[in-house]
């Protein structure tokens, strides 16, 4: 049976999402509950995969890398999901996602530069079944980089 995140849920992740090696004994000390609570509802919440505790690249810090969206479109919308899939088995790409709106799918890769980026559409995104073109853009200015999204937007 899958639970809710309640408040509590929610102030540990928001806790561990700043600094995932936190201590369940700081966390529990913060919001007044015992450690084993903490360490219980952190063990249900990553079984439930309500929350994964992973490390983040930091993109800020490579100097010779850009963050690539590309956004491609299938040949069918029957398709979508099949192709996606094919996608999100690309190593490189370290993101997959079906998409509403023009495009079908966004995948996002980190590359160093344009000729790069062209280079990988061609080579490893157009030859994948079922993608009937794919366009792309680079991020170059990072203003807000943060996948600390515990709650849903009200």
């Amino acid at each position: 049976m899958r639970h809710k995140l309640d408040e509590a849920d929610l102030a540990i992740v928001e806790r561990l999402s700043r600094d995932a090696r936190v201590s369940n004994r700081e966390i529990a000390e913060q919001l007044g509950v015992t450690e084993g609570t903490v360490r219980a509802r952190v063990k249900r919440m990553e079984e439930e995969k309500l929350i994964r505790i992973t490390a983040v690249t930091n993109i800020d810090r490579f100097k010779d890398a850009a963050l690539a969206y590309i956004w491609i479109e299938v040949e069918r919308s029957g398709q979508t999901k099949a192709v996606a899939e094919q996608l999100a088995g690309i190593t490189e790409l370290g993101f997959v996602g079906v998409m509403l709106g023009r495009s079908d799918i966004l995948a996002i890769t980190m590359v160093r530069n344009a000729e790069h980026l062209a280079e990988f559409v061609h080579q490893r995104i157009s030859v994948v079944e079922g993608v009937r073109g794919a366009h792309s853009t680079l991020g170059v200015n990072f203003i807000k980089h943060d996948y600390r999204m515990a709650r849903i937007v009200s």
